[in-house]
């Protein structure tokens, strides 16, 4: 159904959104990733994968729309179950269709009643759909489904596409009108060139260390499913905010854990996509539990954060469960195992309680502006000049001449007469750090060679 723009609030503000609901297992993932027409949403033979809302853009014949994935709905079942039954019944609040995935296989089960009784109720257009219909001999076992008092149930297999077209030709039509876009009329004036992009900052550290209750936070509402279960979050869930610092793109990761650890394909891919979301983030903030202190997996994770190239920052979640002692036991742990990422901003918080999380933000702001430096020429070679005088290259290499290249991260392309060890250009790499204060905010140096 051809690939989609990535999932953001950017995107989809404004568009109809489409909530897909059910009971555990019975294939909306599934239905997710088939109407948007690649691997997005997480896939697994099992009740409970999905426990946070998805929001990703979708389009069918031209219309635009946002499918919101939920996590099963239960009328019982553990505490967890519970949040994720109302993580659904939040998406139900804000939809303008629904379609409601059962297993025609099964037939209706009493939870599949207790949601159709809630459906009932809403102003929106609802779509029942009977899921693991792969040939036509199963189709009769669809019309039990009518007992669901919803209309008449939608045939498909979402996971072989069959029947999805007709599905969605008909979701499309129950869609609102679409709004008649303005054409603005043309300035007079030049346009005046808009501020810069909104900015992402991801949430990584290992299970159940409190990324999720953070992100909550941060957020200023209940949009990741938190419980004290390890690996709650199986999908990478962002939400923009408009905050002092600027627009900021909040992303909370799955934790990551060894790979030595990871035995279930679910937890696999869950990984991949918090690694991808480091990769594509300007901004980290790797939530460490103050209570364990400083793992080993948790220096693996800093060195792969630093690797990405984004600035990170240090976020010592629980510190109000440490006594004096522990706590200067953590700053000593920070200071040996973590000091490879130079002098990055330490914050230590409770992300339950909101103590010292209000220091979050003006201290993304310090590593946001960072990453956007742009340095006059004049002043680069200023430095460059002073650190060769202070300590010349050796064997009479040297830069002739320095600029800036880029920002985000700021990127420095020194021209020099001969190649220089690299022990060297960690040294002016160092100088230029220094000299215009730029933290634990990463600096690429490529170098030239004139001849």
């Amino acid at each position: 159904m051809g690939e989609q723009p990535d999932s953001n609030e950017e995107i989809l503000e404004g568009l109809p959104t489409v909530a897909i609901v059910g009971r555990p297992n019975v294939g909306k993932s599934t239905l997710v990733n088939r109407i948007i027409g690649r691997r997005l949403a997480i896939v697994e033979e099992r009740p409970g994968v999905t426990r946070d809302r998805l929001r990703v853009a979708a389009n069918w014949r031209g219309r635009d729309f946002t499918v919101v994935d939920t996590g099963g709905w239960l009328a019982g079942g553990s505490e967890l179950d519970r949040k994720v039954t109302h993580q659904s019944e939040e998406a139900l609040s804000d939809a303008d269709a629904v379609l409601f995935v059962v297993d025609s296989s099964v037939g209706v089960t009493e939870d599949d009643a207790s949601v159709a009784q809630m459906l009932r109720r809403l102003d929106v257009p609802v779509f029942v759909v009977a899921n693991k219909v792969d040939d036509q001999r199963h189709e009769s076992a669809t019309w039990d489904l009518l007992a669901l008092g919803l209309g008449e149930p939608h045939a498909v297999s979402a996971l072989h596409g069959r029947g999805t077209g007709d599905l969605l030709d008909a979701l499309v039509d129950g869609l609102p009108p679409e709004k008649p876009r303005v054409e603005p009329e043309p300035a007079a004036e030049p346009a005046v060139e808009e501020g810069p992009r909104s900015v992402s900052v991801a949430l990584v550290g290992r299970p159940n260390v409190g990324k999720s209750t953070l992100f909550n936070r941060l957020i200023g509402e209940d949009r990741a499913v938190v419980h004290d279960m390890p690996g709650t979050t199986r999908d990478s869930i962002d939400t923009v905010v408009d905050t002092e610092a600027g627009r900021i793109r909040f992303v909370d990761t799955a934790g990551m854990r060894r790979r030595s650890r990871i035995d279930e394909d679910t937890e696999f891919y869950s990984m991949l996509r918090a690694l991808r979301s480091v990769d594509e983030a300007d901004v980290a903030l790797l939530v460490i539990d103050s209570t364990e202190g400083v793992t080993h997996q948790d220096q693996r994770l800093a060195e792969r954060v630093d690797g990405a190239g984004c600035p990170i920052a240090i976020v010592l979640n629980k510190w109000e469960l440490l006594d004096a002692d522990q706590r200067e036991a953590v700053d000593i742990q920070i200071e040996r195992k973590l000091r490879f990422l130079g002098e990055p901003s330490v914050l230590k918080i409770s992300a339950l309680t909101g103590k010292g999380v209000q220091r979050l933000l003006p201290a993304l702001a310090g590593s946001i502006t960072a990453y956007q430096t742009r340095i006059p020429t004049r002043q680069v070679n200023d430095v460059i000049r002073r650190a060769q005088q202070a300590q010349p290259a050796p064997r009479g290499g040297r830069v002739l001449y320095a600029t800036q290249g880029a920002t985000d991260p700021p990127t420095f392309t020194l021209f020099t007469n001969r190649e220089l060890p690299a022990s060297y250009l960690r040294y002016l790499e160092r100088s230029i750090r220094e000299a215009f204060d730029l933290g634990a905010t990463p600096v690429k140096v490529r170098v030239r060679m004139r001849g």
